[in-house]
Order: structure tokens, then C-alpha cells, then sequence
């Protein structure tokens, strides 16, 4: 059964379909979420000053781990460094029911039928202008309009105040941020593979990292 732990990390493994009994397909996200292994408990008592769990999930080459991070894995009983690391809030109580090197699985957290939100970062799409980056309509494709069909128009505000107001919607880099997409259903859970089933759409690339915890705003 699922314990009160809010969440765990891991990372999008792409899309597949599922069948229901009565013949219904449903596309679905597939995310993978460890076994996650606990780095390190944080608590109020010491220097950290909040409650939190450093969970670490996959294995780093050796090459690309720093002594310190090696060092660090080793304190929790791992012989590699993790790929990813992060941290998850928990309470007072549950983070005195866990120690360096406990091992959390899919399953001991999620069951079928729960509703998540997914944090991740979302893909890149390098430098965009305004109608793929704000979705902006572009100018009129009549007689008499030249070179200006996807231009943003004016951006000044004439004498006063006389600058380009912050947060102005103009041409830049688009993606790469992070995103979280709220109330997502469990479809199923795979506890050998510890793999989750999201009946709805994930943040980021393939293989891109992420956070997948129990909602906060479902009913």
C-alpha cells in the first residue's frame, strides 16, 4: 500500500497506449521513478533548517562525478554517484521513519487511480518569434503589406514613459523552463520495472528528468 510520501523523481521514458476491458485505448506517458535511494535526511534540527529527503536515482560515470559527490553517494551505501539528484519537502514525522540509504520504490508511494502533478523541464526551442513564441496572429497578408507578415508591431509607449514597459511580449528563447502539469491520473503502476502510466502529458524530452508528487489542488 502506499505510504504518505509525497513524491519521488525520475524521468520520462515516452508514450504507449493502453486498452481498457472494454476495448477503449487510452495514450499514456510512461515515466520511470527508480528504485530512488535516499542520499541524505534533512531536518530542522541541524544546519538545513527544514524537513526534506535527497533522493539520487540512476548511476553517473565515475569520470563525471566529482570526489565530493562520490563521497557523498558512498555515506549512503551506493558505489556510484547518482545521475540525478534532488530534493522532495516531507514532515517531521515521515522524515524520522527514514535513514541514509533507504531504497523507495514506485510502488510504495503511487497506486492506480491517484492524481499527480509532474515537474519538468520543458524542451528547448531555441530562439522564436512572436507568433510561435506567443502565438501572436501576424499582420494582414493583403496588397500592399511588405516584409511585414510575422513582425510583432510596435513596442514603444510614445512620450510617457518612454521605455519598453517589462515583460513586453517580443522574440527571444522559448522552452527550457521548468513546467508542472497538475491533476495527471495514475493509469497504472508497473512495480518490477517501477514504472508509472500518466494518463496525460509530461514536461521535457525522452530520458528528461522530473518530479512526479500527489497533487496539491485535487479534491
Amino acid at each position: 500500500m502506499p505510504n504518505s510520501m509525497p513524491g519521488l523523481i525520475g524521468h520520462k521514458v515516452g508514450m504507449t497506449q493502453l486498452f481498457t476491458e472494454d476495448g477503449d485505448v487510452t495514450g499514456v506517458t510512461v515515466v520511470n521513478l527508480g528504485p530512488c535511494t535516499v542520499l541524505q535526511v534533512k531536518t530542522a534540527d541541524t544546519n538545513d533548517g527544514y524537513y526534506a529527503l535527497q533522493l539520487g536515482i540512476g548511476e553517473q560515470k565515475a569520470s563525471r562525478s566529482t570526489q565530493a559527490e562520490l563521497g557523498h553517494a558512498k555515506k549512503a551505501g551506493l558505489e556510484a554517484a547518482p545521475r540525478h539528484v534532488a530534493e522532495i519537502r516531507v514532515t517531521a514525522e515521515l522524515a524520522g521513519k527514514y535513514s541514509a540509504g533507504d531504497v523507495i520504490k514506485a510502488d510504495d508511494v503511487f497506486a492506480e487511480g491517484d492524481i499527480v502533478d509532474i515537474t519538468g523541464t520543458s524542451k528547448g526551442r531555441g530562439f522564436a518569434g512572436v507568433m510561435k513564441r506567443h502565438n501572436f496572429a501576424g499582420f494582414i497578408r493583403s496588397h500592399g503589406t511588405h516584409e511585414f507578415f510575422r513582425h510583432g508591431g510596435s513596442i514603444g509607449t510614445r512620450l510617457t514613459p518612454g521605455h519598453v514597459l517589462k515583460g513586453k511580449k517580443m522574440p527571444g528563447h522559448m522552452g527550457s523552463e521548468q513546467v508542472t502539469q497538475q491533476n495527471i491520473r495514475v493509469a497504472k503502476v508497473d512495480a518490477e520495472r517501477g514504472l508509472l502510466f500518466l494518463a496525460g502529458s509530461v514536461p521535457g524530452p525522452k530520458g528528461g528528468f522530473i518530479k512526479v508528487r500527489k497533487a496539491v489542488k485535487h479534491q
